[in-house]
């Protein structure tokens, strides 16, 4: 399947209110979709993307060969909660797009996956790190249940939880298909076409790559990485991420959230791409915009429904 970038034409709205651009980073590369927009957009900004994934480090450097060549973009194996404003200098505009891309998940071989057998990775730093399995066959109950409650928002794993720890007793866990089929037979189908293995698939995902702490440090980094007049950009897809983002830039004094409400996939979006239907973007932007910008920019997405 390919990787369908969300909310897009929000994405592009919002860089191009800035006056000029001639710096973007984006630090959540994936397959480019973005990152590629951006640079039709701003064809003389310098890019620089970060990713995590050497599969996506891998898909830049040989799709955007051409950019490269002429000094336009440079990608870098990294995770966004390390970039320094110190070593990468200042940009006008910066994006992350938090949460698994379409291609981890397609690909067996990742564990992200409860509809493809393959082994409980799930780490989207193939290079370092603990795996699911890792914590599956190593946390006490109690950090499990802590997981899945915080992380999954599961109100009562317990029952998944005993089975988790009564059946690596006998034999480790390794697949992902072990692990969904046994949460479809404890759980059961509560809730139809929402398969019960969802919320625990994607509690172990982000402790798996400690995505809440990653969201708490680089939004602020990235803060730090804008020039005066900077947007940073910020789609989450889930509550938790987005309460994180939404709190570091209303407490943030170098600027403001530039977007009063959440801004949403439309309908027409989300029918062509289910994936847009939990995405949620805020917009920071470093001192203050042009009242004329501002007044443009909430006409049009002030009146779209969406909450903050």
């Amino acid at each position: 399947m390919t990787h369908i970038p969300v909310l897009l034409e929000e994405i592009i709205q919002a860089s191009q209110g800035i006056p000029k651009i001639e710096k973007i980073f984006d630090g959540t590369f994936g397959r480019g979709g973005h990152c590629k927009a951006l640079m039709h957009a701003h064809p003389l900004a310098r890019v620089l993307a970060f990713d995590r994934d050497l599969d996506a480090i891998n898909f830049g450097k040989i799709n955007f060969i051409d950019k490269m060549k002429e000094g336009f973009f440079e990608i870098v194996h990294s995770d966004y909660r390390d970039f320094q404003s110190s070593q990468w200098g200042l940009f006008d505009f910066m994006l992350l797009d938090l949460g698994v891309s379409s291609p981890q998940l397609d690909l067996a071989a990742r564990g992200f996956s409860f509809y493809h057998d393959g082994p409980l990775d799930m780490r989207m730093d193939t290079t370092q790190g603990l795996t699911a399995a890792d914590l599956l066959n190593e946390m006490r109950e109690e950090e499990l249940v802590r997981i899945f409650q915080d992380l999954g928002e599961v109100r009562k794993p317990y029952r998944v939880v005993r089975a988790i720890v009564h059946d690596r007793s006998e034999k480790k866990w390794e697949s992902t298909k072990e692990l969904a089929s046994m949460i479809e037979r404890v759980e059961g189908w509560k809730v139809k076409g929402h398969h019960p293995a969802t919320q625990y698939f994607m509690a172990l995902r982000m402790a798996v790559n400690q995505e809440m702490e990653g969201v708490q440090k680089g939004v602020r980094h990235c803060i730090s990485g804008l020039k005066n007049g900077g947007r940073l950009a910020v789609i989450t897809f889930h509550s938790l991420e987005d309460r994180i983002v939404k709190q570091i830039f209303k407490g943030e004094l170098s600027g403001f959230c530039f977007n009063k409400k959440v801004i949403q996939a439309g309908e027409e979006e989300v029918r062509l791409n289910s994936r847009a239907r939990s995405a949620k973007l805020r917009i920071f932007q470093k001192g203050r915009p042009s009242e004329s910008e501002f007044k443009k920019f909430h006409k049009k997405y002030d009146q779209s429904g969406s909450h903050s």
